[in-house]
């Protein structure tokens, strides 16, 4: 076993490294503040290739693997959760649905644009009064001649309301299986679609420069070519795409709790208590230790989860720990990270109380802690 990376891991870490210091730290808190999207910093990622990293060079990707991805989201997410969340669900849960299960034609038509950052997709499956409980979809599409007719409605999606969204991926009851459970399915529905309508975007308490919005449909028509993968396989389809995903927010997690140490590192060293650096007191060392623990402890998780699945092994439960594990570490370091600034860590101009705003979302997005361990208790056997 070796933990260390690859040259060309290397070298993409510390690529995406210098551009989150240099690129999107100078900007981020004005977006944070303002509410507003980062289109500039996206242009920039889709130039570096970081929307294709995981995808074949046949469809425009970089030919990489996704453990590059979750690299660029750590280094991301050092810096701002924001820019990181939406690499990640523009690819894992935007463009991975349709190069899993697309046709060649949706591909062909599609992946091009989403694989160089020129678009984004959504991906619809939450729904409002549902949460967790994916398999609740009430959202219907019922096939009238070549058309698929949906109604219903959608919540918390990300990258679903940008200038540059082209497309959300949504689960919808198509009919119903031979048991009477409902069958479930997925279909492309683009941007602009008569009936489908963008509500404007919530009012969070983290993630501000990210782009979340609730979305309706209201008899929205859209080709029975639509249809993504097989029909009545599109909750399947999607508890594949989660598996991976869970792997990517473990990443970002991680991410968002080096950030904690690097600002606290900075700050201890700086700040001045009693005659000396607070970074000279016990208290503090020992915080900071403690949190360095927790990220490189988390970091390990998300890697073994991730050479699983490159692997081609079982890593549903992997998968499920490292993000549990990730999730609650970040939260942990945030506030931790907030008391060694004190009253700074309270002011938003300091990046720890965006962090501290950021991460609690980490244990609810992509599966709540309650659902991984509930992934995990049912790996084992419970």
């Amino acid at each position: 076993m070796d933990f260390r990376l690859s040259e060309e891991h290397e070298a993409l870490r510390d690529s995406v490294r210098d551009f989150a210091r240099e690129a999107v730290a100078p900007v981020i808190a004005e977006h944070y503040e303002r509410h507003t999207f980062p289109y500039e910093i996206v242009r920039q990622m889709g130039k570096m290739g970081l929307f294709g990293l995981p995808f074949p060079e046949e469809h425009g990707g970089m030919g990489g693997d996704y453990f590059a991805l979750c690299l660029a989201l750590e280094e991301l997410a050092r810096v701002d959760s924001s820019v990181a969340i939406t690499l990640e669900a523009a690819v894992s849960l935007g463009a991975m649905p349709i190069y899993r299960f697309g046709t060649d034609e949706q591909q062909a038509r599609w992946l091009p644009k989403l694989l160089s950052g020129e678009a984004l997709a959504g991906f619809g499956l939450t729904e409002p009064g549902t949460g967790s409980d994916a398999g609740g979809t009430r959202t219907r599409a019922v096939l009238d001649g070549d058309e698929w007719v949906i109604n219903g409605s959608k919540a918390f999606i990300t990258n679903s309301g940008t200038d540059i969204t082209a497309l959300v991926t949504v689960t919808a009851v198509t009919g119903t299986n031979p048991d009477g459970s409902k069958e479930l399915s997925t279909i492309i529905v683009p941007s602009g679609t008569p009936g489908f309508t963008v509500a404007p975007g919530y009012s969070k308490v983290g993630w501000n420069a990210s782009d979340t919005h609730e979305l309706t449909f209201d008899d929205c028509r859209v080709p029975a070519g639509n249809l993504l993968g097989e029909r009545g396989r599109g909750f399947a389809q999607f508890l594949r795409i989660l598996d991976e995903g869970r792997i990517a927010i473990a990443a970002l997690a991680v991410g968002l709790a080096q950030g904690c140490v690097d600002e606290s590192l900075r700050y201890a060293k700086e700040r001045q208590a009693f005659g000396r650096p607070i970074g000279n007191y016990q208290a503090i060392q020992f915080k900071i230790a403690d949190m360095e623990l927790k990220a490189h402890t988390a970091r390990l998780a998300y890697y073994d989860a991730a050479a699983r699945m490159l692997a081609g092994e079982p890593f549903k439960r992997q998968a499920a720990i490292a993000k549990l594990h990730a999730s609650t570490v970040a939260v942990d370091n945030a506030r931790e990270a907030t008391q060694i600034h004190g009253g700074y860590g309270f002011m938003n101009e300091y990046p720890v109380a965006r962090f501290w705003r950021d991460s609690k979302i980490l244990e609810i997005g992509e599966g709540t802690s309650e659902v991984q361990r509930m992934i995990i208790a049912r790996d084992l056997g419970l």
